[in-house]
């Protein structure tokens, strides 16, 4: 049981204020609780198990630098397109073509791919055998921690106006794409002075 509440509190630990957990908040605003908990749960198990995969061994056919890029410049286009005029009466377009619940998913997915919380989880899974209870210790800290963001958004939701709201997501998603570039790049200097 160590390696399942190792991975819990280590995990949980590092989502408080990452930005998928202002993520979850920014979401919770704008979606129904259980929508925004059902996606995060979906896509935490997900990235959880391939973190814990990643620790096992696969993590040299999958560079971090590589998953850095690809997330940043998917967070920075879900930023642009969230600044875009409503469409057909939707709040934004990835949510017109795949409904609340996969707008959740895949955003959250996306955001976790590189992030500190999937870093931590193929660490620990690195280090213990027990991988099963890793995957189960990390993803019960992850959803946690977003759980208390969606309170937290379900708080300040009437406290906020749609446009604002709006412009809110759209900074989350724009900053947390250059910051994982940054990180691409920070890594990748650090690779090749290194060598």
């Amino acid at each position: 049981m160590t390696a399942f509440w190792t991975a819990l509190v280590y995990v949980f630990l590092a989502e408080m204020g990452d930005k998928t957990q202002l993520m979850t908040l920014a979401f919770a605003a704008r979606y129904r609780g259980r929508v925004v908990l059902a996606g995060v749960s979906i896509a935490t198990a997900l990235i959880n198990l391939i973190s814990v995969g990643l620790g096992v061994g696969v993590g040299k056919l999958l560079p971090v630098f590589w998953i850095n890029i690809v997330a940043g410049l998917a967070f920075i286009a879900f930023g642009i397109w969230e600044l875009k005029p409503e469409h057909e009466g939707k709040d934004n377009i990835a949510e017109s073509r795949f409904g609340p619940l996969m707008t959740v998913i895949v955003a959250f997915f996306v955001a976790e791919l590189g992030d500190k919380t999937m870093l931590a989880a193929v660490a620990i899974a690195s280090q213990h055998s027990q991988y099963v209870l890793v995957w189960l210790g990390s993803t019960i800290g992850l959803v946690a921690s977003n759980a208390l963001a969606i309170v937290a958004g379900k708080l300040v939701k009437d406290r906020l106006s749609a446009e604002w709201l709006k412009i809110g997501i759209a900074a989350v998603y724009i900053i947390s794409g250059l910051a994982a570039l940054a990180q691409a790049v920070m890594q990748h200097a650090g690779a090749t002075s290194g060598a």
